[in-house]
C-alpha cells in the first residue's frame, strides 16, 4: 500500500502531457497484448480495448474477461498500475478545468469572442448595463474591464479581464479591436470631478489609439470636460447626472413622463427604440415613415435629429441612421422584410 501510494503521489507530479501519453501507452498496449494472448475470447482488437477500459475505469461489466495465465496477468497489471495511472489522468483534466474556471473568474483569461461590448469599470450603472445588454440581445457577449479580485457576475456571456484599462496589454486580451463597441464609465470612487474625468480621458485615449474604428461611449461627470476630449475620436458622450435630473424635472411638470422614459430604455416591456437600416424604395422621410406606420412602428429620428415629421418631403440622406419606436414583434417583422439593424 505504501509503494501504491508513493507511485501515485509521484504520478501526480508529472507533467499533464506525460500523463496523457503514459495512459495511452498503457491502455493501448495492455489491449493489444490481451488481444493477441486471446484472439478467441476478444474477437477483436476493439473488444480488447473495450475490457481494458472497463477495467482500468473499474466499471468492469464482465462481457468479456481473459482465460488464459497470459491474459489474466496483463489484467493484474491493469488492476495494480492501469487504474492508479487513468484515475491520475482524471484527476488532471478535473484539475485543469478547476484552474481554467479560476483563472476565468479572476479575470486571467484572455477573451476570444468577437462583436461584443466592452464595458470599462465596474459600478451600479454597469451592472444595470450588463443586465440589459444580456436580456436585449442573446448573441452579444459582455466583457468588463477592472481591477477587482474576481469576477462580480457568474453568467456564461459575462467576461471578466482582470487589469488597467489603459494598458493595452489588457485591452489586448478584452480582444477590442474585434469588439462592437465600448463603454467608459466614471469611476464612483473619485469625488473630484476633474480626477475623475481626467481618468476617464486617459483610458479613452488608450482605447482610440489602439481600437480607432471602434464605436466609443464615455460617461462624464462635468459637461465642461467633453472640450478635453476633442482630440480624442468618442463617439458619444452621457453625462452622469444630467439624465436623471432633466428627467425628474419633467415628471414634476408633466406626471407619467418617466415610464415613457423608463420603456424606451428598457426592453424588458413596452414599446422601444430600435436602429434600422434603409430601404431603397425609400426616397423621402415620408416614404419610410408611411410605410413603417403602416406596419406599427413609428420612425422618429435619423442619426440625432428629431425633427423627422418637419423633413417628410426630403430626401433620405445615403448615410441615414432611421430610429423607429415600436415593440419587438413588429421589430421583428421589419426584421423578416429587410429593415436589418445596422
Amino acid at each position: 500500500m505504501w509503494l501504491y501510494k508513493t507511485l501515485l503521489r509521484m504520478a501526480r507530479q508529472l507533467s499533464s502531457w506525460l500523463i496523457v501519453i503514459t495512459s495511452a501507452i498503457v491502455v493501448f498496449a495492455a489491449a493489444a497484448a490481451a488481444y493477441l494472448s486471446e484472439p478467441e475470447t476478444f474477437k477483436s482488437p476493439f473488444n480488447a480495448f473495450w475490457w481494458v477500459m472497463t477495467t482500468v475505469t473499474t466499471v468492469g461489466y464482465g462481457d468479456f474477461y481473459p482465460h488464459t495465465f497470459t491474459g489474466k496477468l496483463i489484467g493484474i497489471f491493469l488492476f495494480i498500475f492501469g487504474v492508479g495511472i487513468v484515475g491520475v489522468l482524471i484527476g488532471k483534466i478535473v484539475e485543469g478545468f478547476t484552474k481554467f474556471n479560476r483563472r476565468r473568474e479572476e479575470g486571467k483569461v484572455n477573451y476570444k469572442g468577437k462583436h461584443h461590448i466592452v464595458l470599462i469599470g465596474w459600478s451600479q450603472k454597469a451592472k444595470h448595463a450588463t443586465e440589459e445588454i444580456l436580456s436585449s440581445n442573446d448573441t452579444v457577449d459582455v466583457v468588463l474591464i477592472d481591477t477587482l479580485s474576481e469576477s462580480p457576475v457568474s453568467e456564461e456571456r459575462f467576461h471578466y479581464i482582470q487589469g488597467q484599462a489603459a494598458e493595452e496589454e489588457t485591452l489586448e486580451k478584452a480582444n477590442l479591436q474585434q469588439a462592437r463597441s465600448v463603454l467608459i464609465f466614471a469611476d464612483d470612487n473619485i469625488d473630484d470631478p476633474q480626477m475623475c474625468d481626467g481618468k476617464s480621458l486617459i483610458i479613452a485615449t488608450a482605447v482610440e489609439s489602439f481600437a480607432p474604428k471602434i464605436h466609443s461611449v464615455v460617461e462624464i461627470v462635468d459637461e465642461r470636460h467633453i472640450e478635453n476630449f476633442h482630440y480624442v475620436a468618442i463617439d458619444e458622450f452621457i453625462l452622469r447626472n444630467e439624465t436623471i435630473s432633466r428627467l425628474a424635472v419633467r415628471s414634476a411638470f408633466m406626471g407619467g413622463i418617466s415610464e415613457v422614459y423608463r420603456q424606451l430604455m428598457s426592453r424588458n416591456e413596452g414599446d422601444n427604440l430600435y436602429r434600422i437600416s434603409q430601404k431603397d424604395r425609400w426616397k423621402t422621410y415620408r416614404d419610410a415613415f408611411d410605410e413603417l406606420l403602416q406596419e406599427g412602428a413609428t420612425l422618429v429620428a435619423d442619426g440625432k435629429h428629431l425633427d423627422i415629421n418637419r423633413r417628410l418631403d426630403e430626401p433620405i440622406r445615403t448615410d441615414a441612421q432611421l430610429y423607429v419606436i415600436c415593440d419587438e414583434q413588429t421589430y421583428q417583422k421589419l426584421l423578416t422584410k429587410g429593415g436589418q439593424t445596422s
